[in-house]
């Protein structure tokens, strides 16, 4: 980014910074430079102009920082109503419900995929989902959703993109994601992560357009193969209701 003549270095530098939070909710000044590649003096004037412009918040005994009230002003400003992360969350929360297990509404975003809303399930041992926590295109039934019903463009470019994990076959990977749209829905154990599994199903609004994915994930010893099999048709009735509630 900072080889190139449109943007401001320093600008790109205080969002690095930024972007750290979405890791974690508290940082240190050694481990945001360590973490953004950058001087702890140079860190320090950038989280200096943050703090003054209210977008962190130093503790003064623990010496870290964290979000400050800005960016819930920033975030509140962005939901609107016709926001599905707003819109869909009582269907999300009526599926979690139903099903005991986590669940997630993600949207792609180049060649990554964007948890924009999450409701926890209530189990002692489960999934837990961060929101604003991006995953790589390549792995997961969300993932696997969003590009199966996408535009051919798109997943020429997703299998073409140099970051393509070279032990995923694209020849064996664009056959499922036409079975994944033989079947309406997706699926995916222990894919990116030992222990996990989760399902998903496309959210197509009204005029039949692709919005966003809607999965359903928890521990693997409990969303076996055959339990997310019987759970597809719940989750893929859901994302049907969910399409009728956006424009």
């Amino acid at each position: 980014m900072e080889d190139d003549k449109r943007t401001v270095r320093a600008v790109g530098r205080a969002l690095d910074v930024l972007l750290c939070f979405t890791g974690k909710s508290d940082w240190g000044l050694s481990e945001i430079a360590n973490q953004v590649g950058l001087h702890k003096s140079t860190v320090h004037r950038l989280l200096a102009t943050l703090e003054d412009r209210g977008f962190v918040i130093r503790d003064e005994g623990t010496e870290k920082y964290r979000l400050g009230l800005r960016v819930l002003e920033l975030s509140s400003s962005q939901s609107r109503p016709n926001d599905p992360s707003v819109v869909l969350l009582p269907e999300m929360e009526r599926l979690r419900d139903q099903l005991g297990e986590t669940v997630s509404l993600y949207v792609r975003d180049r060649t990554e995929r964007v948890r924009i809303q999450a409701v926890q399930s209530e189990q002692a041992i489960r999934r837990v989902a961060p929101v604003g926590a991006r995953l790589p295109l390549s792995v997961g039934a969300s993932s696997k959703v969003l590009l199966a019903f996408a535009e051919p463009s798109v997943q020429s470019a997703a299998l073409a993109d140099p970051a393509w994990p070279q032990t995923l076959d694209k020849e064996t990977y664009a056959r499922q994601l036409d079975d994944i749209v033989d079947s309406g829905y997706s699926t995916s154990f222990e894919e990116r992560e030992p222990g996990a599994a989760a399902v998903a199903a496309p959210i197509f609004n009204r005029a039949g357009k692709l919005v966003a994915a809607l999965a359903v994930s928890g521990p693997s010893n409990r969303l076996t193969p055959e339990v997310m099999h019987n759970q597809a048709a719940f989750i893929m009735e859901a994302a049907r209701r969910m399409g009728a509630l956006l424009g």
